[in-house]
């Protein structure tokens, strides 16, 4: 099923994110936390891709699993930053053989000292590609407090709307702490006519020195009151955890008051957080 189609029934669309174990792992070692996630019954599961290709094989068994045994949509993360045309073929060839019909289309990390494919430049380019290629259906990802990369807020929109009109039918933001962003984003957006379904990405605190490395790499504000808690919690883990996944629940409430049309939360592999975070706006969706 396409993702976007999910967006027609009139209630605000519940999702998840995990990773794949490191290579150096078995793909089995991830199976206990997609079951516990399962039992949560979000609308969609989406699997994410290595840097420079890694793990495409436990992305594609991810993924596959949760639609052929679970029962769950898939969206398969691919990145093309590093990637030839030939990869990206071999892949979307995987893809099919699994089930996977849903793709969240990405640029990519730029790897360090490593000169970037030139296949692909940038996710609009993959979102052509794909289309060409087969029944994918896509998704994109946006940035409410702009892309790193972006020389302001225009460019970062108007490379956004490219995206769209490459392919993308459904996009998901990185993630936020403050709602205001992302409500200024989501007007940008309109107003330069993109008008497919945003989920916004939500990222529960549970590990200061994590949060601080995500956010480093995606430009992600801190507010006053976020950083009161980090400040007061970063040395009794169990209260940070708790202080983040309530932090992450009101920002969640406010997002489905305001008409937010799908909730994407980062769950880090985490069930626990999952489940707590679903039990308390369960009756909101």
């Amino acid at each position: 099923m396409n993702i976007a189609d999910k967006f027609n029934k009139g209630k605000t669309v519940l999702s998840f994110e995990v990773f794949p174990p490191k290579k150096t792992s078995p793909v089995e070692t991830i199976y206990g936390t997609l079951e516990k996630l399962v039992e949560l019954r979000p609308d969609f599961i989406s699997v994410t891709y290595g840097a420079g290709g890694s793990n495409v094989g436990h992305t594609v068994e991810i993924a596959s699993k949760l639609i052929n045994d679970h029962k769950i949509d898939a969206l398969a993360h691919l990145t093309c930053i590093n990637s030839e045309k030939s990869h990206i073929d071999r892949v979307l060839e995987e893809f099919k053989a699994g089930g996977i019909e849903n793709i969240l289309a990405l640029r990519g990390d730029i790897v360090p000292d490593k000169e970037p494919c030139h296949d692909f430049k940038h996710a609009s380019d993959l979102c052509s590609y794909i289309k060409e290629k087969g029944n994918f259906y896509l998704s994109g990802a946006c940035y409410p407090e702009v892309h790193v990369d972006a020389a302001d807020e225009v460019e970062d929109i108007l490379n956004l709307k490219k995206k769209v009109d490459a392919g993308a039918e459904h996009l998901i933001t990185q993630l936020f702490f403050d709602n205001n962003a992302y409500y200024r984003f989501r007007e940008r957006a309109r107003i330069a006519g993109i008008n497919v379904p945003v989920s916004a990405g939500i990222m529960p605190v549970v590990n200061k020195k994590q949060i601080e490395k995500m956010v480093s790499l995606c430009g992600a504000s801190f507010p006053a009151k976020f950083s009161k808690i980090m400040a007061k919690y970063e040395s009794n883990p169990e209260a940070l955890r708790d202080a983040g996944i309530a932090y992450a629940v009101e920002q969640i409430v406010d997002l489905i008051a305001s008409g937010a049309e799908g909730i994407h939360i980062y769950t880090m592999n985490n069930p626990y957080i999952a489940e707590k975070i679903t039990s308390a706006i369960k009756n909101l969706l």
